[in-house]
């Protein structure tokens, strides 16, 4: 795929159905749909793999100007609209089916409408679906509707109007006005493929978006940027894999991070880490039910390996496919590789604990008890990591190179200890077990002042021994670890601020070329996210402000979020959309929320008391 052609990854949509996702672009192509789940097979693989990989595209026949893109208020149906000939206008409203139980219906459904206003508008639909890594042209079998076939897996295409579009082929239509065309795409795997008619599925997207309606009615009013805090909710809930109640990370799989090189992984799993990040922000903003579905999927997914916790895993609990390359792949803008699975999957990281007993503690003070399965879960892991962290881990950023003492791993130890105490004291514990993590969680303190701590620059640094900084250590000021005026803490946010500075509103992860890999990587957009945070709960809330304004200036035109961007141009880089940066932002929101309704000596307590160190 040539550079030049390739379309910007800010002009990519999401659609998704909770349980599989589809990209496409500002021209109506989906390029990216995997089925039947997000970490399976793609069946429109355009956006990695080129014209070979297939694609369905909707639109106008020629190319047209453009003049809206939109997501409809609070839902999550596109529409996109075209000038046409003739003063008229085009406009293409699609979306994927996301409530589909207790009724006979296909699990993925996918409805695209054309409707034409002012003059008739010739259009083309390009319907190319090929399977996996082979790009396997289907077996058609034609009807009432085109079926396409590939052993266990099935999609249908239906058209309203008596209208057939063949596989592999480019039909041109002319979309009258007060004529709409509706087309519906199925897919099912090892279950029948059902026929739903095009004015019924028509119906049930109506139906859906005054579900996703209702449920973003539920967020207070009182939230500071409450539209693209509801657009990132919205995004994290259709990144949540419903079967489960597993977040992916994101729904695509070698976005580059510096494009035409290696920084290319697989994220269409689920980290507990950052599926922990987006629990408190749906905590955060009252919505208790995603929290009590992801821990129950932990409870599930991790009791095979307990109490050691994954740092990922496959939606269903399993474990994430060795890593591995696909051939003759060309890549997003020709950046190869295209990998599948992720070798970190095997890495120690021992923040990944501190993360998942935060938000275990979280749901307690919001009132909820851990059943006795989930609390033997949880004090499992506390165990270890009170066993455990002396020893050096991968840390968050899963560098490919050694293990070290990371100062962001050892604080997160430290807080899986603190919430876990916390969490005791409503929950039984032997007096033996709770001296036991009292004295892991005083030991890990006195080790982090003492070894990760720079009192020259007056600074938190990256790991023991070293200068370096990093920007995880700006979730700080959450963990209560230092007081909300510890001179430590502001001395540690301000020289993350400085020295891993991109360029305003950017930051880097650690300082460009340590990490052992060839070529650069972009800012990271969460840690930016982070900094807005950090300066919210350390009495700096204008600045926080304006830091967060501008970071929403660095979204696509739909408010979507990649993991990184380009910090000369702002061009998002890497897997996208993702569900990091975006449960970063509504934490950043709720923390300019608080810093307006509390003094800034009483800000961390109000997020995550501490009970000493």
């Amino acid at each position: 795929m040539n550079h030049d052609n390739s379309p910007a990854l800010a002009d990519y949509g999401l659609l998704g159905d909770t349980r599989t996702a589809a990209l496409v672009s500002a021209d109506g192509g989906v390029d990216w749909l995997c089925a039947p789940a997000f970490d399976g097979e793609p069946v429109f693989g355009a956006l990695l793999g080129g014209p070979d990989a297939g694609t369905f595209r909707i639109g106008p026949a020629l190319p047209a100007k453009r003049l809206v893109r939109r997501y409809r208020p609070h839902t999550a149906t596109l529409e996109t609209v075209w000038a046409t000939d003739g003063g008229g206008t085009l406009t293409l409203t699609e979306a994927m089916v996301a409530e589909v139980s207790g009724r006979l219906l296909p699990t993925t459904l996918l409805v695209r409408r054309l409707e034409a206003e002012g003059a008739p508008a010739e259009s083309a639909v390009v319907f190319d679906p090929r399977l996996g890594e082979r790009h396997l042209r289907p077996r058609v079998r034609t009807g009432q509707h085109v079926v396409c076939e590939w052993g266990a897996l099935a999609m249908s295409l239906g058209c309203s109007g008596g209208l057939r579009v063949e596989p592999g082929t480019t039909a041109a239509i002319t979309v009258e006005p007060g004529r709409p065309v509706l087309m519906v795409l199925a897919l099912a795997h090892t279950e029948p493929l059902i026929w739903v008619d095009p004015e019924t599925a028509w119906d049930l997207v109506k139906n859906d978006e005054t579900r996703w309606r209702e449920w973003a009615s539920g967020i207070s009013e009182d939230v500071p940027f409450r539209e693209p805090v509801l657009r990132s909710l919205l995004t994290l809930k259709l990144l949540t894999y419903s079967p489960s109640g597993a977040p992916v990370a994101a729904p695509t799989t070698s976005l580059p991070e510096d494009p035409g090189g290696i920084r290319n992984w697989d994220y269409r799993y689920a980290w507990p880490r950052d599926a922990s990040i987006g629990i408190a922000a749906f905590l955060g903003l009252g919505k208790d039910g995603e929290a009590l579905n992801f821990l129950n999927w932990l409870l599930h997914a991790s009791r095979l390996q307990r109490p050691r916790l994954p740092a990922l895993l496959t939606l269903t609990g399993g474990h994430v496919p060795r890593e591995r390359t696909l051939e003759n792949w060309p890549g997003y803008a020709g950046s190869a590789p295209v990998r599948v699975g992720n070798g970190a999957a095997h890495q120690h990281q021992l923040d990944g604990y501190g993360w998942v007993i935060d938000a275990a503690w979280n749901l307690v003070r919001q009132g909820h008890r851990l059943n006795s399965e989930t609390w033997r879960a949880m004090r499992g892991f506390t165990d270890l990591v009170a066993r455990r962290w002396p020893e050096p881990d991968a840390g968050i950023w899963e560098v490919r190179a050694d293990t070290a003492h990371h100062v962001h791993s050892k604080i997160m130890g430290w807080l899986a200890l603190d919430r876990a105490l916390w969490i005791s004291e409503t929950h039984r514990i032997s007096a033996r077990r709770r001296r036991r993590w009292d004295a892991a969680r005083s030991e890990i303190s006195a080790d982090i002042r003492t070894r990760g701590f720079d009192a020259a620059r007056n600074t938190y640094t990256r790991s023991y021994g070293s200068a370096d900084l990093d920007s995880a250590l700006l979730i700080l000021p959450v963990t209560g670890f230092e007081s909300p005026d510890s001179a430590r803490l502001r001395g540690t946010v301000d020289a993350v601020r400085a020295e891993l500075s991109a360029g305003y509103p950017f930051l880097y992860r650690y300082p460009p070329g340590q990490d052992g890999l060839p070529g650069d990587e972009g800012a990271f957009l969460p840690c930016s996210f982070w900094l807005a945070q950090a300066l919210a709960l350390t009495g700096r809330a204008a600045e926080a402000a304006e830091l967060f304004e501008a970071l929403l200036g660095v979204a696509g035109p739909l408010g979507l979020f990649s993991e990184e961007a380009d910090p000369a141009t702002g061009t998002l880089l890497g897997n996208y959309p993702q569900a990091m940066t975006h449960a970063a932002l509504v934490q950043a929101a709720l923390a300019l929320r608080d810093a307006s309704l509390v003094e800034p000596t009483d800000q961390a307590r109000s997020f995550c008391p501490d009970i000493g160190s």
